[in-house]
């Protein structure tokens, strides 16, 4: 493992997870990615909020988004990988969040992905998709899921 793409979370679950990724990835001398994706749904909601704040007349840019995505996963970095020696960046997305992990972590020709899932039967996943199943179907290389 070279690069390391950790998918970060608001669960402690993906906050554990990308601790145990730091650890895995110093141990082997590798870069690790932090990645939040922002989906679309949540995005449109965010700028939906915003516009009904009847003094807010700035627009919530694409931009803006991930940067904020960005943030979010530079802050949950700094909480979990302190006193882990490990080379790491935040990056920030925003998009279908299977698609979107898969898209990131071959843009950083990353050869190692780390997520945390929910467990569903396979209907649910069926019915409702499953994100996590997309990037082990879609991703060329290994990942770990870490399930609650």
């Amino acid at each position: 493992m070279d690069h390391a793409v950790a998918v970060v979370g608001p669960t402690e679950e993906a906050k554990d997870l990308v601790r145990e990724a730091g650890k895995l990835a110093a141990g082997v001398d590798a870069d690790l990615t932090l990645l939040h994706v922002t989906t679309e749904e949540e995005y449109n909601d965010r700028r939906e909020e915003l516009e009904q704040v009847s003094n807010y007349e700035a627009s919530y840019s694409i931009s803006q988004a991930m940067e904020g995505a960005r943030n979010y996963a530079a802050d949950i970095g700094r909480e979990v990988l302190e006193g882990v020696d490990v080379e790491w960046e935040a990056r920030g997305a925003l998009g279908d969040r299977g698609e979107t992990i898969v898209k990131e972590a071959n843009r950083i020709d990353a050869d190692h992905v780390f997520l945390s899932g929910r467990k569903r039967s396979p209907t649910g996943k069926a019915l409702f998709g499953d994100a996590t199943q997309r990037v082990i179907l879609d991703f060329d290389d290994p990942v770990t899921v870490y399930t609650v």
